[in-house]
């Protein structure tokens, strides 16, 4: 039974995305990569939340409060809560940007506000070396959700079968695609999230047995960290709140306005109410599936114990489509800043079969990797978040210092690259602080001194002066 939910829930999203290209000329690149800038508040909705809430949080979470305690629940919780209030600022003006210079990819915007060709490739770069590690984790956490909930499905056939399942969502619709599997996904990923963490309550004979069964067999487990091990969670905190702008970006560009962009970030904060059904899943495996050989199974241990068959089918649906759906817009990102950014100047038709020639190649080699060298890439996943948020004084120049130059962002970027390498691979610890935060600061060091050297700034205003100079123009031909 949970088999035929689960086969019937992936064939829904593959109509789901043969039916997003109805009406629609993909054969347009704007149209593939961005929607055309077309995006209700909601879909971008959907879109967007859909970055935040993927596999990961039905891996991460409770596997690492399960291993950890609750101070990575604060974590995990904490950078979540303090994102929103950053991208409800920060971005409706990346939005702006995008605007104003037709950007499809956030290099694109660099390179049109600074007119740098090396900034422009450097920051490409960069954004791979967050995307392709990042990959892998989606397959990564497939595999642990289809192995723990006793789907009779091997690590390798699991990975080739997403990989065909991610290319075909995005082949033919591109981003259109994901949007409307979105829906469908975060519907059934809320919904059995709530489903596990009632039927944990239940079965532990409230809520307050959940936690005291926990705290019985493993006492540490609601006991927060201090010292170092709290300064990394709120260092990490900061750090991730503010990068996660970066890793929004591909999804801003959709929407179709400032004010639609800035709609979705105030009702984003609805989805953190599955949060306590998570912790209550989390604590129930503590005490339920003591001693479990990965942590990250803890949410799938606590379905299979308390679930029925076709309540695992849904579940299974629930964590393949996240999984998916990010592996599907991380190609299409990939494709879009290889056509656009690395081989510039092609026409559309040309980028758009480009694009979809990478996204095949992307997909392939990052499963190939996921089979062939699992432990080499799950080491660089840490690395990619502290890479794609060195892009932050680069973002911050673009909206609003107009006294950073293209050369300096383009050595600070060098430069907290190299730190982020340096420190991960020494092992160096610094008082607790999370190291890809200590990079960004050097990263801003460098960026500020060299351009106070190097004077080649960009004759446009920062975005963000961009909108009241025009308003201030307007009141005048008024009057």
């Amino acid at each position: 039974m949970a088999t035929l939910i689960f086969g019937a829930i992936i064939l829904a999203s593959l109509m789901l995305a043969f039916l997003a290209a109805r009406g629609r000329d993909v054969l347009q690149i704007e149209e593939y990569l961005v929607a055309g800038r077309s995006f209700s508040g909601f879909l971008l909705f959907f879109l967007a939340v859909g970055e935040i809430y993927s596999i990961g949080t039905m891996v991460g979470l409770p596997g690492g409060i399960y291993a950890n305690g609750a101070t990575y629940g604060i974590w995990f919780l904490g950078y979540i809560l303090l994102a929103y209030p950053v991208g409800y600022f920060l971005a409706p003006l990346v939005w702006r940007a995008g605007e104003r210079y037709g950007a499809m990819t956030f290099p694109d915007v660099l390179k049109s506000h600074y007119r740098s060709r090396l900034l422009e490739v450097v920051a490409a770069l960069t954004f791979f070396a967050y995307l392709i590690p990042w990959a892998q984790l989606q397959f990564a956490g497939l595999q642990v959700a289809l192995g723990a909930l006793g789907f009779g499905i091997s690590p390798t056939t699991a990975t080739i079968v997403a990989a065909l399942i991610a290319f075909a969502y995005i082949i033919f619709s591109g981003v259109r695609a994901p949007a409307n599997i979105s829906v469908l996904k975060d519907i059934l990923l809320f919904g059995a999230i709530v489903i596990v963490g009632v039927a944990a309550a239940y079965a532990a004979g409230g809520v307050s047995n959940v936690f005291s069964d926990a705290e019985q067999l493993n006492p540490s487990s609601l006991t927060i960290g201090e010292g170092q091990a709290m300064t990394f969670t709120l260092s990490t905190i900061v750090f991730q709140a503010f990068g996660f702008i970066m890793v929004t970006t591909p999804f801003i560009f959709t929407g179709r306005s400032e004010a639609t962009v800035k709609r979705t970030y105030i009702y984003m904060p609805l989805y953190m109410l599955m949060y306590p059904f998570l912790i209550f899943a989390a604590y129930y495996a503590i005490s339920a599936a003591p001693g479990l050989s990965q942590p990250n199974t803890a949410l799938f241990a606590a379905s299979v114990d308390l679930l029925p068959q076709w309540l695992l089918g849904l579940v299974a649906g629930a964590a393949a489509l996240s999984g998916l759906l990010i592996l599907a817009v991380l190609s299409l990102t990939v494709g879009g800043v290889l056509s656009r950014n690395i081989t510039p100047n092609l026409t559309d038709t040309s980028q758009r079969r480009l694009t979809q020639v990478v996204v095949t190649v992307y997909l392939i080699a990052t499963a190939a990797l996921t089979i062939l060298a699992p432990t080499l890439m799950l080491d660089l996943i840490s690395l990619a978040y502290f890479f794609v948020t060195q892009l932050l004084p680069a973002l911050f120049g673009v909206l609003f210092v107009r006294q950073f130059s293209a050369l300096g962002i383009t050595a600070g970027l060098i430069v907290g690259n190299a730190v982020v390498l340096l420190l991960h691979f020494s092992q160096a610890g610094i008082g607790g602080i999370n190291l890809g935060l200590i990079a960004l600061l050097a990263n801003l060091l460098v960026t500020f001194a060299v351009s106070v050297v190097a004077k080649n700034r960009s004759s446009l205003a920062p975005v963000a002066e961009s909108r009241r100079s025009e308003t201030r123009q307007a009141e005048r031909s008024i009057v």
